[in-house]
């Protein structure tokens, strides 16, 4: 069987409201209120350390990698806490999945969110059962970049690793794709999409609509 695999944060949802809260969250903590502003999304969708290395910079503190490791489980805490309060589905997202399903494909999720986590937001987005299979951060002993996580979302999905592709939103996405032998599909919509095609995806879209089309195209 052929599968389709997702990133989560940038790519099936935009989830940088809910991030850069919780990080705001550890700065307040620290005396400094919101450190972070909308406009740091691209930041946010990187992941809660880079989250924190951007506002530790802005405080004159670069390079605090203790501070940052003091403050990373504050912020999955507080992110935890309210985990959906700002994060949307991108449009068009769903009716993909559902698409790619009915024509036979496999879909899962690979992502650098830490596994409990995506679990939680995907149940209370309602979708978490449109997947058949999940591998976050902390599955495995390694995370994307390395390949063996989209290798096992795959597995776990009931197909064929060497018969899928990634569809994500970043150079971590392409270099995991790359990795596994295997396609990526990037979005042009979320905060850095103007940058996606100097990553030589092997396709882009710019919506969901897309996606089933460009996934028939590639030889999976």
């Amino acid at each position: 069987m052929r599968a389709v695999v997702f990133d989560l944060d940038g790519t099936l949802a935009d989830t940088s409201g809910d991030l850069l809260a919780a990080a705001n969250a550890c700065f307040r903590s620290l005396g400094a209120g919101d450190v972070l502003t909308p406009g740091d999304a691209g930041t946010a969708l990187r992941g809660g350390r880079a989250m924190l290395r951007l506002g530790m910079g802005r405080l004159g503190r670069d390079g605090d990698e203790a501070e940052v490791d003091r403050l990373y489980p504050v912020l999955l805490e507080a992110y935890a806490d309210d985990i959906a309060r700002h994060t949307v589905l991108y449009p068009g997202a769903m009716e993909a999945v559902a698409a790619l399903r009915a024509d036979g494909h496999a879909v899962a999720i690979c992502t650098n969110k830490p596994e409990g986590l995506a679990r939680r937001l995907l149940a209370e987005l309602g979708v978490l059962g449109d997947f058949a299979a999940l591998v976050g951060a902390d599955t495995l002993p390694v995370k994307k970049p390395d390949p063996e996580p989209l290798r096992e979302a795959a597995r776990r999905a009931g197909a064929d690793p060497a018969r899928c592709c990634l569809v994500g939103d970043s150079d971590t996405d392409r270099n995991t794709a790359r990795a596994a032998g295997v396609p990526s599909i990037l979005v042009g919509f979320g905060p850095s999409g103007e940058d996606m095609a100097a990553l030589a995806p092997e396709a882009l879209i710019g919506h969901f609509d897309e996606l089933p089309g460009v996934v028939a195209g590639l030889s999976l």
